[in-house]
């Protein structure tokens, strides 16, 4: 048994658990074992019953607001077992700080995480909040909903039941990242050639709609790896990579990724492979490769969901 992100050994009680408990309150949860050393062996409590009062206490007087836990007494009287739940009221403070696992270890929260963590205790998110961009116009997205669902009518009153306006606040960060025009990072796109000291071209798109961002990046994949074959009177589409295993990595990759951070996704496009590389939450990223001959994910951090290939999941 060893140390994990959501495990933690105490061979005694001091204040230094209340950090983690803060940890574990603020993102997934977790368990600290007391009366174990760093290395899972079982030293033991010398009174287990006065030692749960003093982590009851610490816990209640020290972490605000106050996280949801138990205390289980184990191994014959010889530890104790605290079970952290992950709360709703984030972020959870101690000694008026947040902090968050990182491995095996914990540490403070930077500014970032702890507005997001004060937005998740809301129960809101980055999307909802105002646009800093109040001047916006929405044709491509006007567009896209005449072709797809036959929207024809598109005002403002669209926009609100799209959950984009309100009377309120008026755009949100997601009616500016549909807008035609927004101050958000979008896509870097490089081409390598034998290596990747060879670059043959790069294209950025940024600070316009991600629906554009997506249609222009399906653009330059299809340079790059579809052609065509005469064979006789007949045309035939050859594709190295498959368009549509492309499509999805690139939507999951606009889908999921932190758009409070200023930093573009990266796609890197080789003869045999695409990779790419964007920030999600907690600083995990996806990197998503394409073999050939049978085309395959490669993905760290969280699964991509409905990918129509196989795909492998590679632990962070």
């Amino acid at each position: 048994m060893r140390e994990t992100r959501i495990l933690e050994f105490k061979e005694t009680i001091t204040n230094t658990f209340l950090k983690t408990v803060s940890a574990f309150a603020n993102y997934n949860g977790g368990t600290i074992l007391f009366g174990v050393d760093d290395n899972g062996n079982v030293k033991g409590l010398p009174d287990v019953k006065q030692a749960c009062l003093d982590i009851e206490n610490k816990i209640n007087d020290s972490i605000l607001p106050q996280p949801n836990y138990t205390l289980e007494i184990q191994n014959n009287d010889q530890t104790i077992k605290l079970t952290v739940k992950s709360g709703l009221q984030k972020p959870y403070l101690y000694k008026s700080k947040a902090y968050k696992r990182n491995d095996t270890a914990t540490i403070e929260v930077d500014t970032l995480e702890f507005s997001r963590l004060v937005l998740d205790g809301k129960n809101i998110s980055f999307e909802e909040l105002p646009c800093k961009d109040q001047e916006l116009s929405f044709k491509i997205l006007q567009c896209k909903l005449k072709e797809n669902i036959y929207i024809e009518t598109f005002n403002q009153d669209t926009l609100k039941t799209l959950n984009l306006y309100d009377n309120i606040n008026g755009y949100n960060n997601a009616a500016g990242l549909l807008a035609d025009k927004n101050h958000f990072s979008g896509i870097d796109i490089v081409k390598f050639g034998e290596n990747i000291s060879i670059i043959q071209k790069r294209v950025t798109f940024e600070h316009i709609s991600v629906l554009e961002i997506y249609e222009k990046a399906l653009a330059v994949f299809r340079d790059y790896y579809q052609y065509e074959v005469i064979q006789g009177a007949d045309r035939k589409m050859v594709e190295k990579i498959p368009e549509a295993a492309f499509r999805e990595a690139i939507a999951n990759a606009l889908i999921h990724r932190v758009w409070d951070i200023n930093s573009h996704i990266r796609v890197s496009m080789f003869d045999d492979r695409i990779e790419i590389l964007l920030f999600i939450l907690l600083r995990t990223a996806y990197w998503t490769a394409f073999n050939l001959p049978d085309v395959e994910f490669i993905v760290i951090g969280r699964s991509l969901t409905r990918i129509p290939v196989r795909y492998k999941l590679i632990d962070s």
